[in-house]
């Protein structure tokens, strides 16, 4: 299934706006971290566009998200590699990823979040005004967005290699790249 394809299933299964701006966002920066890291860049876009795919399905019963993202995945005919990343991004499971994308997926999700929240706080509320300093300085506010879990975006470096500086500016400039489809 290509990218387009993805895009519209993710639609049929997700109806809330910010659900499908958040997707987007994940699947910015899992591309930019195939770029980086040496990943399949269309395989990991479309891995972190579809990782909330049950989200709506499962909101009621958290511990069922990701599992359910996961068959879906495997239904559609999805490597095993896209369903596992897509079943261990929720720390509810405490599955450890297995796989650089996975752990891509892993740190990422949270990421985007923090992105969002740095963003909308700006006047502006303009991401493509964000720089990484401003996100790292609320990355160090334990009370601003206290949904985006920085025990696992500061895992980047035993996860992925990368410094939290180096995966800040990754995310960030990934996001940048979409800023329209964002609505930031």
């Amino acid at each position: 299934m290509n990218r387009e394809e993805s895009y519209k299933l993710l639609k049929e299964n997700l109806f809330n706006n910010n659900l499908l701006k958040h997707c987007l966002a994940v699947e910015a920066i899992m591309r930019g971290l195939a770029k980086r890291l040496g990943g399949d860049s269309e395989i990991w876009g479309i891995t972190g566009l579809l990782h909330d795919i049950d989200y709506e399905k499962t909101k009621d019963d958290p511990l069922k998200h990701s599992l359910v993202g996961a068959e879906i995945l495997k239904d559609m005919g999805f490597s095993d590699e896209m369903a596992e990343a897509v079943k261990t991004h929720n720390e509810a499971h405490a599955i450890q990823p297995e796989g650089l994308m996975a752990k891509s997926l892993f740190a990422c999700d949270p990421m985007s979040g923090l992105i969002v929240a740095a963003t909308l706080v700006l006047p502006s509320k303009s991401i493509k005004e964000l720089t990484a300093e401003n996100v790292l300085n609320r990355f160090k506010e334990k009370a601003f967005a206290r949904g985006a879990n920085r025990e696992i975006i500061s895992k980047c470096q035993e996860l992925l290699g990368l410094s939290l500086e180096e995966f800040t500016k990754i995310s960030l400039e990934a996001m940048q790249g979409i800023s329209g489809e964002l609505e930031l």
